[in-house]
This record gives C-alpha cells, sequence and structure tokens, in this order.
C-alpha cells in the first residue's frame, strides 16, 4: 500500500482540503447573500406578479442567462484583473472566490425564481388581500413556503461550486483542483489523481446527503 501512495503527501492534502472547504463556504455564503434577493426580484417582476416589470425582468433574464451560458473556465480567466482589484491577487483561494461566486450567482437566482414559482398562488393572494406589504410577502409567505425548494437550491450549488473549486486549479486557484492538476496531471501522480478524485466524491456525497435530510426535516414539518 505504501508503494502505492508513494507520492502522497499528507499534509498538502489536508491543506487542499481545507482550501477547498474555505472556498466553498465563502463562495456558497456570497452566492445565497447576492443569488437570494437577485432570484425573488426576478420573481416579483416576471409576467401577473405582484411587482411586474416586463423591461426589468426580461433585462435581468438577459443578464442572468449571458454569465450562465458563459463556461466557468472561461469566466475564470476573464474576471483575473476584477478580481485581483478586488482581493489584491488572482491566485489561491482568494483569487478564486470572486470568479466562483460570479458563475453560481445567476444558476442559484434562478433555482430561487423557479422555487418561489411553485408556492401556492392563493397564499400569495390572501396575503395581499390581508394588506400585507411586498416585505411582508416576501418574509412570510414566500420564503417560508419555498423553504424545501430553496434548501435544495442552496445543495445543488454547492455541489456545482465543488466542480467549480476543482476547476479553479487550472489557474492556480488552491483546494484540492490545484493539486491534481499540479501532480496528478502534470507530473503523473496517478496516486495523487485517485485520492483527490475520491475526496472530492466523498464531498458532493456529504453534501448531498445533509441536504436531502434537510429537506426531508423541513417537508414532514
Amino acid at each position: 500500500m505504501s508503494e502505492l501512495l508513494r507520492n502522497l503527501d499528507w499534509s498538502d492534502i489536508g491543506q487542499a482540503c481545507l482550501d477547498t472547504l474555505t472556498m466553498l463556504a465563502g463562495a456558497l455564503g456570497c452566492t445565497v447573500l447576492l443569488g437570494l434577493p437577485l432570484g425573488v426580484l426576478l420573481f416579483l417582476t416576471g409576467q401577473r406578479q405582484l411587482l411586474a416589470q416586463p423591461r426589468l425582468y426580461r433585462a435581468l433574464s438577459v443578464a442572468v442567462n449571458a454569465l450562465r451560458s458563459l463556461p466557468f473556465i472561461i469566466l475564470l480567466i476573464v474576471l483575473i484583473p476584477l478580481t485581483t482589484l478586488l482581493t489584491g491577487s488572482s491566485l489561491g483561494v482568494r483569487g478564486a472566490i470572486p470568479p466562483l461566486v460570479a458563475g453560481c450567482t445567476p444558476f442559484f437566482a434562478r433555482l430561487v425564481e423557479t422555487a418561489l414559482r411553485e408556492v401556492d398562488r392563493g397564499l400569495i393572494e390572501a396575503t395581499q388581500a390581508m394588506g400585507g406589504s411586498t416585505w411582508q410577502l416576501i418574509w412570510h409567505t414566500l420564503l417560508p413556503e419555498a423553504r424545501t425548494g430553496l434548501i435544495a437550491a442552496v445543495t445543488v450549488t454547492a455541489i456545482v461550486l465543488v466542480d467549480y473549486t476543482a476547476m479553479a486549479g487550472v489557474i492556480g486557484g488552491g483546494g484540492l483542483g490545484d493539486l491534481a492538476i499540479r501532480f496528478g496531471y502534470q507530473r503523473f501522480q496517478t496516486d495523487v489523481m485517485v485520492v483527490t478524485v475520491l475526496l472530492l466524491i466523498l464531498l458532493v456525497q456529504a453534501l448531498q446527503v445533509s441536504g436531502d435530510r434537510l429537506v426531508s426535516h423541513f417537508t414532514r414539518r
């Protein structure tokens, strides 16, 4: 076994895991903070909704679709100047978080919009009939009623972010993806590649199981 894993440096593996988790936590938090209000705005300005604004909705929709259609590996390169301006570096964990947020925020916003569309129309109309304001409609009707869908959206987004963190290794973003590329691919160290892939699979499985349990818990309630 030691011969098969002769190229592994467990301290590097541990640091790569920590970097990946740091990128995931930072990017997911920022994505939710930005994507949730964007998704709510997309829903409210849509056709036949409370704040229906066809022009604003089309403009937001075009911007969201444009960012979603741009391959993440290209987005990483395009945003290097902005990332350097914001964080002082385009490398490492700090340099990976801005493009991760830019790549996943429109994706998460669309999932939020879809989850809100599943809310019973009658509940929305009842809130409006009782004189509820837009903020009351959002906080007391839309978000609570769409809770399970939003949890599922966060889970899916987190898994996509794991994929993106691995791709960020192409430009020296750090984490397991960077380790796999520098040692597993460029130096042909198959054992490093296998271990990093297995760790990424375990992380995705842990995220999916946790998300499914939360959805199941709140659905029963």
